[in-house]
C-alpha cells in the first residue's frame, strides 16, 4: 500500500524525513518524535513504523509503546509525550481551520466544504500541518495540486 504523498517524493526512497503517515500517527498516539530520533532508526525499524496501524486506542498505545521502546533504545531516553485532541481538526469534515483557508489565500485558493469533505483525515493533517507559519511550506501548494483542490 501507497502510504506516502506525491509532494513527498524526494525524501520517500531515503525516508531522511519523517513522512506525513508517520507525523498523523505520532499525533495520533502523542509522541513528539524528532528528526534526531528519526534518523537513528533503521530503515527497516522507519518502514514498520509507516506501516504499523494506529486507529485505535489499543492500536495507538501500541504504536506509542513501540515507538518509545525504539527511542529509548537509540538514545537512552524516550521521547517527550503529547496530549492527545480527543476531536482533532482534521477528523472535522464540518469546518476547514482558518490556517488553512488562509494558506490556501496566498496562492490563490479557495478550499470549499464540499472538497475539504472529500479529502481523507490524513490529507486533511497534510494540509494543516503544511499550513502552520512554524513549517516550512513549500509543499502546501503541491499538497492542493495534488488533492485536486
Amino acid at each position: 500500500m501507497d502510504h506516502f504523498f506525491a509532494f513527498e517524493q524526494e525524501f520517500i526512497e531515503s525516508l531522511h524525513c519523517i513522512p506525513m503517515i508517520v507525523r498523523f500517527k505520532l499525533d495520533t498516539c502523542g509522541v513528539k518524535l524528532k528528526l534526531m530520533h528519526w534518523n537513528q532508526f533503521t530503515s527497516q525499524e522507519k518502514q514498520v513504523l509507516v506501516n504499523m496501524a494506529c486507529e485505535t486506542s489499543e492500536e495507538a498505545k501500541l504504536y506509542r509503546d513501540f515507538l518509545q521502546t525504539l527511542v529509548t533504545e537509540k538514545t537512552g531516553t524516550p521521547a517527550k509525550n503529547l496530549p492527545i485532541d480527543d476531536n482533532p481538526p482534521w477528523l472535522n469534515s464540518e469546518h476547514i481551520p482558518v490556517e488553512i483557508q488562509e494558506k490556501a489565500t496566498e496562492f490563490n485558493k479557495e478550499i470549499t466544504l464540499e472538497k475539504w469533505k472529500e479529502l481523507t483525515p490524513l490529507q486533511r493533517f497534510a494540509l494543516l500541518k503544511l499550513s502552520r507559519p512554524s513549517h516550512e511550506n513549500s509543499n502546501f501548494f503541491p499538497a492542493l495540486q495534488e488533492f485536486n483542490l
